[in-house]
């Protein structure tokens, strides 16, 4: 896995798959003892949840701008709230 998207997975609130932002319910880094099986992401928008293996985001493609393309084609983009002072 490229370390751009796990720097990118972790820490982030919110997720864009395909233009829509998702609220990121659970999240999870993979790292060495995750199985190809495993759920590194669950995502609610609405009534609509998605989740996500670390199958589906094994070499995902770097595109530029954060933006990264699953194996699926999906379009995915990692967000955090920002913080106003």
């Amino acid at each position: 896995m490229d370390n751009r998207f796990s720097d990118a997975m972790n820490g982030a609130e919110f997720v864009l798959v395909d233009g829509v932002v998702f609220r990121a319910d659970y999240l999870r880094v993979p790292d060495e003892t995750t199985v190809p099986d495993d759920v590194v992401l669950e995502a609610t928008h609405g009534d609509a949840e998605i989740e996500l293996t670390r199958r589906e985001i094994d070499d995902a493609e770097f595109v530029g701008g954060g933006v990264y393309r699953l194996k699926s084609g999906s379009l995915v983009k990692f967000l955090a709230s920002a913080t106003v002072h």
